[in-house]
């Protein structure tokens, strides 16, 4: 999969995603991640992106120029128009199932914006999603997409070592993951679990789907809603 970012700050992206599993599964070909700077195309001779907003008002807004050339740049690298996402709080929140959908894409490209936002027109153009990662405003749109390229990067075959972990976390079915432990057996009078040492895989796998379920209910009951569970699981927590 080919990740293209598109900013105003292309070392905030490279020194963020080059590392641990992200950075990894870069370096073993199983991700591209190409950080694309908007201040590249301007054709200002001072490399100025940005301007004042018509109809007044605090800030500057980026001038949809930069942003788009820099954005076909891209488009002639792969040959076609890929899924373009404006990381802005004024869209639905990014969910683990989002992250499953993006992940089946071969190019994916995010926009960052600064400032007051980006001229209009040139989202018009070339944005087909629109995602926040949460009711709240940063300062760019960088964060977002590094967040976001994480949690889909994740979904990509090959990238996670244990091709099992990504489908057993929390958020997996709407539900939150069981409980985890570790050695020692038993640590500040707090011991493991019992059945977490019976060796009856079976019982083991019950009581951790059970824990996801009860875990659920306590601290995010609003997913439970949508939760994969079966006729008896509803029948009985809900």
């Amino acid at each position: 999969m080919h990740f293209y970012i598109l900013t105003l700050f292309p070392e905030m992206i490279e020194s963020g995603l080059n590392t641990s599993i992200i950075g990894r599964a870069v370096q073993n070909g199983h991700l591209s991640i190409t950080a694309v700077n908007i201040r590249d195309y301007t054709l200002d001779r001072h490399k100025k992106v940005d301007d004042y907003p018509y109809g007044g008002g605090a800030g500057m807004v980026m001038q949809a120029q930069p942003v788009y050339d820099a954005w076909e740049s891209v488009i002639k690298q792969v040959g076609y128009r890929p899924r373009t996402v404006y990381l802005t709080p004024q869209a639905e929140v990014f969910r683990q199932k989002m992250a499953k959908e993006f992940a089946c894409e071969q190019n994916l490209i995010f926009l960052c914006g600064h400032y007051e936002g980006i001229d209009e027109r040139v989202l018009e153009e070339i944005v087909t999603d629109y995602v926040s990662i949460g009711d709240y405003v940063l300062t760019g749109g960088e964060l977002p997409a590094m967040v976001m390229a994480d949690a889909i990067a994740r979904m990509v075959p090959g990238v996670l070592t244990n091709e099992q972990s990504g489908s057993t976390e929390s958020l997996e079915g709407n539900l939150l993951e069981y409980p985890q432990y570790s050695r020692p057996r038993e640590w500040n009078g707090k011991a493991v679990p019992d059945i977490l040492l019976s060796g009856d895989h079976a019982k083991v796998d019950a009581w951790r789907r059970e824990q996801s379920i009860l875990r659920t209910m306590q601290r995010r009951p609003d997913l439970m809603a949508e939760a994969e569970l079966t006729i008896k699981e509803r029948e009985k927590y809900l």
